[in-house]
């Protein structure tokens, strides 16, 4: 198995279903598969972030206690399937008014190379949407699209245009294919 420096997962859509905006933690619950996936990986020496966009609280759809609080109970979450999650970078950008945190941007991804030592061309991005795959080839990354959430409707805009490394149906069906991946 080749051996990231990080691989960094998108939120939404990614590691729990996206229903739209969620506004508190009684909306929020991960993806059945995520945790024996993501074990596997960390069994083999794998480190995760989680960079994600959440303009839902600039435009005052969510409170930032709210999005604490999901925040709070991921990092949880991973703890105690002994996962190691690193961080969790958000942007809280609107679209209108972006900074180069906002994904495709590529601040947050910045700011954990400054956090962690890291070579941005030697991690992974996994996502499932357009500017999780713009984001991580902007950085040379290999790139993973998750069909879920916006994944398929994401493969068909950018198959030509924007290919990404791996094109998977599930963080599931990833996991199988990083662990035959020759480092």
């Amino acid at each position: 198995m080749k051996k990231y420096d990080m691989i960094f997962l998108d939120r939404d859509g990614t590691i729990n279903p996206d229903p739209g905006y969620i506004a508190n933690l009684d909306d929020f619950q991960f993806y059945e598969f995520l945790f024996p996936a993501l074990k596997l990986l960390s069994d083999y020496g794998q480190r995760f972030s989680i960079i994600t966009n959440q303009s839902g609280v600039a435009r005052g759809i969510i409170k930032q206690s709210q999005l604490d609080e999901i925040n709070d109970f991921i990092i949880k979450s991973f703890a105690r399937n002994k996962i190691p999650l690193y961080n969790i970078y958000v942007c809280t950008d609107h679209p209108d008014t972006a900074t180069e945190n906002r994904k495709p941007g590529t601040g947050m991804f910045r700011q954990a190379a400054r956090d962690y030592d890291l070579q941005l061309q030697d991690c992974l991005m996994i996502g499932d949407s357009e500017k999780d795959i713009i984001a991580g080839q902007k950085l040379a990354m290999e790139t993973m699209l998750v069909l879920t959430g916006e994944g398929e409707k994401t493969y068909t805009k950018i198959k030509t245009t924007a290919p990404p490394t791996y094109v998977v149906k599930n963080i599931v069906e990833g996991t199988k294919l990083l662990m035959d991946v020759k480092g």
